[in-house]
């Protein structure tokens, strides 16, 4: 389904997004047994094993990482996203906000895809959005070598075969196009697949980095990691004593698709 949504204004809710305090150990997740394979199918598995669609059958208007976290992506898209009237984008897994720069520039064509109509209404920087569950139906509606740039933001620990998602970003992706994938240690640790809340949070950047250099569509893959040892310090603070006192750790991964 295809909806076109016009730019609107909204009041936001900003409620207090927990952090994932279970693990499974590393050790006892194993090793994907084929090649091409990353995850092994534990790794894949979820709490809440119930389809997408009833858990995002309700909007959630809110913000899922603080604003210094929002700030540091959105210099980052400004820094890596082509502009332009030619340039298409796919903001892939998104809700009511995409992050992309609001200082003038243009783009021929914003895409969304994601779980929740509402919140995709009310996201004005999307000219289209499509509804689709992408651990059900794993392929992009899109032509091959057609899209500038896809975009992931606070999402990639809810697939559940991101080997597959990220072939098909490689297929719809123009020669030399980017992926920036970007998280946080924030989660619903219902809907965080196994392979993620098993993993520290500097092994699960070299987790999203292995999707794309196991894609040999992808020619390059730059990882970036701003944390400090406050972060560190404060996550555990936060175990302990429910209190903060720096923000939200940000790692993000932009691969590159080969120019021929």
């Amino acid at each position: 389904r295809e909806n076109h949504v016009r730019p609107q204004a909204y009041a936001i809710a900003r409620p207090r997004i927990p952090v994932c305090r279970r693990f499974v150990p590393c050790a006892l997740l194993g090793t994907a047994p084929n090649q091409g394979l990353i995850l092994t199918e534990i790794e894949r598995g979820k709490d809440n094993p119930a389809p997408d669609e009833f858990f995002y059958d309700y909007p959630r208007i809110c913000y899922h990482a603080d604003a210094s976290w929002h700030a540091q992506l959105t210099k980052l898209y400004a820094e890596r996203l082509p502009y332009g009237d030619d340039v298409l984008l796919l903001d892939l897994m998104t809700s009511w906000v995409s992050h992309y720069p609001t200082d003038g520039r243009n783009w021929g064509r914003v895409t969304g895809m994601g779980m929740n109509a509402d919140e995709l209404t009310k996201n004005p920087q999307l000219d289209f959005f499509k509804l689709q569950d992408l651990n059900e139906k794993r392929t992009l509606p899109f032509e091959s070598n057609t899209l500038s740039a896809v975009t992931i933001a606070l999402s990639v620990q809810y697939l559940s075969y991101p080997e597959e998602i990220t072939a098909e970003i490689a297929r719809v992706l123009q020669p030399g196009g980017s992926c920036i994938v970007s998280f946080s240690n924030r989660m619903f640790p219902s809907k965080a697949i196994y392979g993620w809340r098993g993993r520290s949070e500097a092994q699960r950047l070299l987790l999203v980095a292995k999707y794309f250099q196991n894609c040999a569509n992808f020619e390059t893959t730059e990882l970036i990691d701003k944390t400090t040892p406050l972060n560190t310090l404060s996550l555990i603070s936060q175990s302990l004593f429910d209190y903060r006192f720096t923000g939200d750790p940000f790692y993000a991964i932009v691969a590159t698709k080969k120019a021929t």
